[in-house]
């Protein structure tokens, strides 16, 4: 009886997840959808924004009155504004992830396996800069970017994200719950500071820099600040995050292709790191 009753709940309780999930990926669903209707049929659509009745129910169709690729032809073939702007978004993540690939686990190594002075007012310092919102540090920033002539340049986005401190903090976390162990025997070994970081502290540490790729990649997929405040003079190098206001406010007919396909990196990075995000966030200690 009691197997029973606990069989019955656990069905309940899946039931409710696999709704709360429907419920969550219904955006995306839609988008979908839309995305094999016709442009003309899209402008019709969005031009009726605002027009709604507020005592009805919206009448939302999910379904086109005929399937259509016209939308990703034209944005894959005839105009491709969406697709160089997709091209910016690509080399933004590129160069922001590779640069954090290279100083953050330094950085994070550093501060969790050396003793130096100031090491604890620096990872003061990082945890402050992470608590800090970004328009705080915009106007410091500008100045800097400025001040440097690398104002409405493509690295005035890529170079300060290189030094992201939440990540600095994940990793540092991590390695900080290290065994010394590890490292006494491969120092016995005859192993330098160098060959402890690269063939012991890295390969160790994959779960939770795993994680972080997969976060940042969010982070950098979806910039809009930071083009929008140092790219203000050269909008040919905003990437798709930031245009896809002007895409809604005057519809195309191709912003839902556009959406799926500013999408589908998100989705696959994310599937291929999702291990790697559920153990590595988490921070555990080796066992």
């Amino acid at each position: 009886m009691k197997k029973h009753l606990r069989r019955r709940r656990h069905l309940i309780v899946r039931l409710l997840l696999a709704l709360l999930a429907l419920a969550i990926l219904l955006p995306v669903i839609v988008t979908a959808l839309y995305s094999f209707f016709s442009p003309e049929e899209i402008r019709a659509f969005m031009a009726q924004r605002g027009s709604y009745d507020g005592s009805a129910w919206l009448d939302a169709r999910l379904s086109p009155h005929m399937f259509s690729l016209s939308q990703y032809w034209r944005v894959l073939v005839e105009d491709t504004s969406v697709l160089r702007m997709f091209a910016m978004s690509v080399f933004y993540t590129v160069m922001i992830l590779l640069g954090q690939a290279v100083f953050v686990p330094m950085l994070a190594y550093a501060l969790s396996r050396f003793r130096f002075r100031g090491r604890n007012l620096i990872f003061l310092a990082i945890l402050m800069l992470m608590l800090l919102p970004y328009q705080v540090t915009m106007v410091p920033n500008v100045l800097t970017l400025r001040r440097l002539g690398l104002l409405n340049t493509v690295w005035a986005v890529i170079l300060p994200m290189w030094f992201a401190p939440f990540y600095v903090f994940l990793l540092r976390q991590f390695m900080a719950a290290l065994p010394d162990e590890l490292f006494e025997a491969a120092q016995v070994d005859g192993a330098g500071t160098l060959r402890c970081y690269f063939h012991i502290a890295l390969p160790v540490c994959r779960p939770a820099i795993g994680a972080a790729l997969a976060l940042s990649f969010a982070d950098c997929w979806n910039l809009v600040e930071q083009p929008m405040t140092y790219l203000s003079q050269r909008t040919d190098l905003q990437p798709l995050s930031v245009m896809f206001n002007q895409l809604v406010s005057e519809s195309t007919g191709v912003e839902f292709a556009g959406a799926v396909i500013y999408i589908l990196p998100a989705l696959f990075v994310y599937l291929y790191f999702m291990e790697d995000i559920l153990s590595g966030i988490q921070l555990t200690e080796l066992k």
